[in-house]
């Protein structure tokens, strides 16, 4: 591993000082190219306006139309928790904004059973609810057939989603024919943030609702419903999705935690906090991403995504507990899957590697994986190797389902697009964002997916993008390494694109043993003071002397809290 040093721009980080910010802060904030204090205001009142997104008021009037109407709305969600939260996020906001219980209802896909997204079955089981008006979340750019299939039989459909839209073999891209599209990526939109998930797109759609019936009469800025206290959803959704966090991102999750930390959040949330042995008023981004998504996110990959929406939609505490735990059961159940999963493809990468080295990009299939882990699995074998991954699993359909990983410098939808190209049918289904994509194709063309995705990776990977390398922001300077400063930076927003602080520094070994039999426990002389240190998931020794890469936690045992520095690499 090379670990590489944030450039700090002084101007920047002395600006944010003279405003006021933390010395360490300011530092930090402008490493991540934070400028003025105004970039740090995260106030409501800065986020960017619902009128930019391209189809948010047309949406708007359609569904504050249908609602006055008396007709029934229907959202079809995903399977993950951003599919989830969006979800949630709609009904209640719709509930808020005058829908009576008999018009809402939703449908989420089963992972094995329909696949991802908008598809002909799904728009069955939507007309099966009665519904006018169909909504998606975080789904359907890429639904032609099933949105031409619910309009050709009544129905009005609005799309919320992300995702990047389908590009065709001439360059031109593809919308489905609905009724309205809202979604950042879509060509036209002037929307700032392209980084917005499903949840916040659904969130916004609710904003520009409440302003549309505002404009009706329907009440005034006095009376208005507080579409902001479904933030705590949203912050949960953006980080587990793992949205970028560009300044709008920022301030949809600071305000978030706010809410959690203050105690004002869902029942659900609440819930989860409690399953997860998480204190919500000491919340943090990192809680979304390591402890409360993925008990949402386990319904999809191993039951049925209902349970995790029902969490988030119920206001009865006692029934949110009962869900919470069914979540916490089945994620620990996830856990046992993916560790045995994870195993086995280690041992199979050794066929991939007879000299000790990985090819440029990673393609795993045994019949014994589940599908609703691959995903996992392949994050944790990019983690590992540093290389593009995907990993498949047989679905029920018979068709091999995979989920991939990239790193950074290779756009891994992209490079599907490119393999569809080169090999026309050989993916059934694709889909996804530079990080982070799926496909779907016969078991007999793993060998052609495996070549076609090595061959794109190796023309487009260089040694410079295949060499590991963390980036870090130096030395900490001794009179940080205090409680006080641990807590400062927690309370800040840190994630995709505004990542949380990772220091770099010559240690001296003092003493090194293993814990729990799978991580490192260490005693490090920094700086000339001697620190608690500990390396999770590290066996090896370490030598006398090393480079470390670490951020700061809190230690608590019998009472006491003591800083300790969380190994997260070395230096080769």
């Amino acid at each position: 591993m090379k670990l590489t040093a944030r450039d700090v721009p002084p101007r920047s980080a002395w600006s944010l000082e003279q405003a006021g910010v933390h010395p360490l802060l300011a530092r930090l904030f402008a490493a991540r190219g934070i400028q003025a204090m105004e970039e740090l205001d995260d106030s409501p009142a800065r986020l960017l306006p619902p009128s930019d997104l391209l189809g948010a008021k047309e949406a708007a009037i359609l569904l504050a139309d249908a609602i006055s109407q008396g007709q029934r709305l229907c959202i079809v969600a995903d399977y993950d928790c951003d599919g989830a939260t969006a979800c949630a996020v709609g009904l209640r906001g719709l509930r808020m904004l005058g829908a009576q219980p008999h018009q809402l209802s939703y449908v989420v896909p089963d992972r094995a059973v329909h696949g991802y997204g908008l598809t002909p079955p799904i728009v069955d089981l939507v007309q099966a609810q009665r519904a006018d008006v169909l909504i998606t979340v975080d789904n359907g750019m890429a639904s032609h057939e099933a949105v031409r299939l619910a309009r050709s039989r009544g129905m009005r459909v609005v799309i919320t989603d992300h995702h990047l839209p389908v590009v065709l073999d001439n360059g031109e891209v593809s919308l489905p024919e609905a009724d309205v599209i809202v979604n950042p990526n879509q060509p036209g939109c002037p929307f700032a943030s392209k980084a917005l998930v499903g949840v916040g797109v659904m969130f916004y759609i609710l904003l520009a609702m409440r302003a549309e019936l505002r404009q009706r009469g329907a009440f005034d800025a006095s009376n208005q419903p507080r579409i902001d206290a479904l933030l705590d959803l949203v912050a949960l959704g953006t980080i587990a999705d793992v949205g970028r966090l560009d300044t709008n991102n920022r301030r949809l999750v600071a305000q978030g935690l706010k809410r959690i930390r203050a105690g004002r959040m869902q029942a659900g949330m609440a819930a989860l906090y409690a399953a997860a042995g998480r204190d919500p008023s000491r919340a943090t981004s990192q809680d979304f991403g390591f402890a409360i998504g993925p008990r949402v996110n386990a319904a999809g990959r191993l039951a049925e995504m209902g349970l995790g929406i029902e969490c988030l939609l119920t206001d009865d505490p006692v029934r949110a507990q009962t869900l919470a735990q069914q979540l916490d059961a089945i994620n620990r159940e996830r856990r046992d899957l993916e560790s045995g999963m994870r195993e086995h493809a280690e041992s199979l990468l050794e066929s991939l590697m007879p000299e000790g080295d990985p090819p440029p990009a990673l393609t795993l299939f045994d019949p014994d994986f589940h599908e609703g882990i691959v995903g996992i699995v392949a994050s944790r074998l990019k983690d590992r190797l540093h290389r593009p991954t995907f990993v498949f699993a047989l679905g029920q359909d018979g068709f091999l389902k995979g989920s991939g990983r990239s790193i950074p410098g290779f756009h891994l939808r992209d490079a599907l697009d490119l393999i569809s190209k080169r090999h026309p049918g050989l993916l059934r289904k694709f889909g996804g964002h530079a990080a982070a994509a799926g496909c779907t194709i016969a078991e007999e063309d793993i060998d052609t997916f495996e070549e076609a995705l090595a061959r794109i990776a190796h023309d487009g990977l260089d040694a410079s993008l295949l060499a590991r390398q963390l980036a870090t922001d130096g030395p900490l300077d001794a009179q940080w390494f205090t409680p006080e400063t641990v807590a400062q930076l927690d309370a800040a927003v840190w994630g995709p694109g505004f990542d949380a602080p990772v220091f770099s520094d010559h240690v001296e070994v003092l003493g090194q043993r293993l814990v729990g039999e799978r991580h490192l426990k260490l005693s490090l002389r920094v700086q000339g003071q001697v620190r608690d240190g500990i390396w999770f998931g590290r066996t090896e020794p370490l030598p006398a002397q090393a480079q470390l890469a670490f951020r700061l936690n809190l230690d608590e045992f019998q009472g006491r809290q003591r800083v300790q520095m969380v190994v997260e690499g070395a230096a080769d």
